[in-house]
Parts: structure tokens; C-alpha cells; sequence
């Protein structure tokens, strides 16, 4: 969620933060890195812009996961090249009222991928070959 209006501050504040990055030689010098990894792994497990990065619309298991999302570290490291520090932040855990509310969004989730994992099943591809999100 962020820090409301956060954003629309720093980029009105310091403008020049906001540049479209192509290939490496557009890139400033960069001392440090700071990845939000939230974005990546959601980005790589469900897609968000299929020219960007890394996009898998179709991930089947946990490794062409883990894989898309180092792909997509590796990339972003070529092209800044950071001298000095890379980090990755993580969310911790969420608070309680969201977790209620998380666990009902994913009982019910769980629900439709079993219905959908019996028609995947017809089709010869078992449960333990398919990524859950969840």
C-alpha cells in the first residue's frame, strides 16, 4: 500500500527521479539498488506489462517462478550497475484483520484451482505440476 500521496511528493520534489531506462548507457551513475521485491514477485507471477521485464503469463511450477524473478534481479542489476549496495526489501508479516481477510480471498481461490485443477487434470497434467499463487 505505501505511504499516501508519497509518490506524487518525491517525484514532484525530485523530478529527474523518473527517467525511462532503456539499455544500460541511459542509465546515471548508481551507488545503491533498493529493489522492492513485492512488486517483482507479483509482477513475474501474474504479469503486469508483457514488454516489461520479466512477463510469464503462463507459470506452471515454482521453479520457472523463482527463475523469472532472478532474471528479472539480474536484469535490473546489469542495467544500474550499482557501485556500493543492493537491497532487496520484504514485506513482513501482515497485520491480523488483513490476514482474515486474505485467508477468505484464498479459501475461495483454493476452491475455484481445485475445480480448474480437475480440468487441468483430464488433460494429463497432475496437481503437483501446477504453481499456486496462493
Amino acid at each position: 500500500m505505501g505511504i499516501p500521496k508519497f509518490f506524487k511528493w518525491l517525484s514532484n520534489r525530485y523530478p529527474l527521479i523518473l527517467q525511462q531506462i532503456k539499455n544500460e548507457e541511459d542509465c546515471p551513475p548508481c551507488d545503491n539498488l533498493y529493489l522492492d521485491m513485492n512488486s517483482i514477485v507479483h509482477n513475474c507471477i501474474h504479469g503486469n506489462d508483457p514488454t516489461r521485464l520479466e512477463y510469464v503469463s503462463s507459470l506452471e511450477d515454482f521453479e520457472e517462478v523463482w527463475l523469472a524473478i532472478m532474471r528479472n534481479i539480474d536484469e535490473l542489476v546489469h542495467i544500474t550497475r550499482p557501485k556500493k549496495l543492493i537491497m532487496l526489501a520484504l514485506d513482513g508479516v501482515a497485520p491480523r484483520a488483513k490476514m482474515n481477510q486474505q485467508r477468505a480471498r484464498r479459501f475461495e481461490k483454493d476452491r475455484e484451482s481445485r475445480i480448474n485443477a480437475n480440468a487441468k487434470a483430464k488433460e494429463g497434467k497432475t496437481k503437483k505440476d501446477l504453481f499456486d499463487s496462493n
